[in-house]
């Protein structure tokens, strides 16, 4: 069936309108940012009282270091609201007839992760083959892993399904471990196997992440507006929106905390990624990537590297400047199961960012960025409102305003874009679940229970720049997955 066909098919015009209909549900909301902004404008302002002591001076530095961050993000946002605007003037969404898409889910095979990866791969085989008649999912997974035997069975189940197995003993030159060294025997195979080719998309996700019917028809519109553009145009990398459905979720704490990643998605990544230089980097689900530039870049990024996705959207920015994009197509993950289990994702990311980000391998152009958004994350804890509050009360000195009262706006501005992301997040999250919306109460919790969320994601970040200065051996943490 070729593409003109498809094109002229009712079916795939009412997805496509379908599609329409998400996408401009997804708009981000202008209110919840600007609201709490003008509210802390003005009590900044009403509040001021010059001050010059120590403590002053350093909050004028600290609660100001995430303005690059937070400018980014709203850079993103209204992109995407601008790209909602011209939705009608998007070519309708159509199977990509003439591309074949391999979807890589590396997994490392416990017990307690089969249900998520089970959940996830049929995803994959329910939703994606009408839209990719070219497919194959490969479960990547190690040699003598727990689950075996079940991943065996669940390959054996569709004959879409295969199962690559990484040798105990393979060692890749750099001596790369973990997820990395996974992937990189992949990709390894897929060179031998002829299919490192400009025409062959990889996939990657994660295996508690599955995917919709919106992840279909977003992933082949874009991957067939590469055909129709320049070849000096056209992207080679792309990555979509993470969300959380509310029955994805063991804990309603944790699901609420992890609202802020999908915003996360649709401003700082958007901004970046979508406008081709990907420098603050990826996240290692829903990501695509022309099997022909993976081959070329590789996972092979030596023993300390536990981000490797990061790693890869660094290396891609030097490599190939301009030639990554973002689509509106969503994934389904889980949030972690309890608190601790957040934090121990937290300390590994962190702990990774922040080896990345003294990485000297790595020019300083492309990881400035990363380097001063993860320095905010790490200092989360010193800049918490209780903690500053405590010191001042320590100090006997109470006064908390700024060096200068126009920092007051750089403030608003700060604190009013992170009620937005937990606000914006939580709406995308509810998107993405059976009810199609946020409970009453919901997003007022969520508002609420900032301050404890801000201490769970500083403390994972401080725990793991602590272990990155202590020198200590990498470890790839892999939580428990839920259903």
């Amino acid at each position: 069936m070729t593409s003109t066909l498809v094109e002229s098919d009712p079916s795939f015009s009412r997805q496509g309108a379908k599609l329409a209909k998400r996408t401009a549900a997804w708009k981000p909301g202008v209110l919840p940012f600007l609201l709490p902004f003008v509210l802390l404008v003005f009590f900044g302002l009403w509040s001021y009282r010059p001050s010059s002591t120590l403590l002053s001076w350093i909050l004028t530095v600290v609660w100001s270091l995430p303005v690059a961050g937070v400018l980014v993000g709203v850079q993103g946002a209204l992109l995407i609201r601008r790209r909602v605007r011209r939705s009608d003037r998007m070519t309708p969404p159509a199977p990509a007839a003439q591309d074949f898409l391999i979807v890589l889910c590396p997994t490392i095979g416990r017990h307690d992760t089969y249900p998520a990866l089970e959940r996830s791969v049929l995803s994959y085989v329910e939703h994606l083959p009408d839209w990719f008649p070219y497919l194959r999912v490969d479960i990547l997974t190690e040699e003598g892993c727990e689950a075996a035997e079940k991943i065996d069975r669940l390959a054996d189940s569709h004959p879409l399904i295969r199962v690559i197995t990484v040798p105990k003993d393979y060692t890749p030159a750099n001596g790369t471990r973990f997820k990395a060294r996974a992937n990189h025997y992949a990709h390894e195979l897929r060179i031998e196997e002829g299919e490192a080719l400009d025409y062959v998309w990889v996939l990657h996700m994660d295996d508690d992440t599955g995917v919709g019917p919106d992840t279909a028809t977003s992933l082949a519109q874009f991957i067939n507006r590469q055909r129709r553009a320049h070849p000096d145009e056209a992207k080679h990398m792309a990555q979509g929106i993470l969300t959380y459905p509310r029955e994805n979720a063991v804990s309603l704490f944790t699901w609420l905390a992890d609202a802020v990643r999908p915003a996360d998605d649709i401003a700082r990544f958007r901004a970046l990624t979508g406008m081709g230089t990907p420098a603050a980097g990826v996240h290692g689900e829903l990501l695509v990537l022309r099997a022909s530039i993976e081959a070329e870049i590789g996972w092979d990024f030596g023993p300390k590297e536990i981000v490797e996705d990061a790693r890869l959207a660094l290396t891609f920015c030097r490599k190939y400047p301009g030639r990554s994009d973002w689509f509106n197509g969503r994934c389904y993950g889980a949030s972690p199961a309890n608190a601790r289990d957040f934090v121990k994702q937290r300390e590994r990311w962190a702990w990774g960012l922040v080896a990345l980000c003294f990485n000297r391998q790595v020019p300083l152009r492309y990881r400035w960025f990363l380097s001063v958004c993860v320095a905010t994350w790490v200092l989360g804890p010193l800049q918490h409102i209780g903690a500053v509050l405590l010191v001042g009360w320590l100090v006997n000195d109470m006064n908390t305003s700024p060096a200068t009262q126009s920092v007051v706006i750089l403030w608003a501005l700060n604190f009013a874009y992170v009620i937005w992301t937990y606000w914006e997040g939580l709406r995308l999250n509810a998107l993405a679940s059976v009810s199609g919306r946020r409970k009453w109460w919901e997003p007022i919790a969520v508002v609420a229970l900032i301050p404890v969320f801000s201490v769970l994601e500083g403390l994972g970040g401080l725990r793991g720049f602590t272990k990155f200065a202590r020198r200590e051996e990498n470890k790839f943490v892999v939580i428990a997955k839920p259903a």
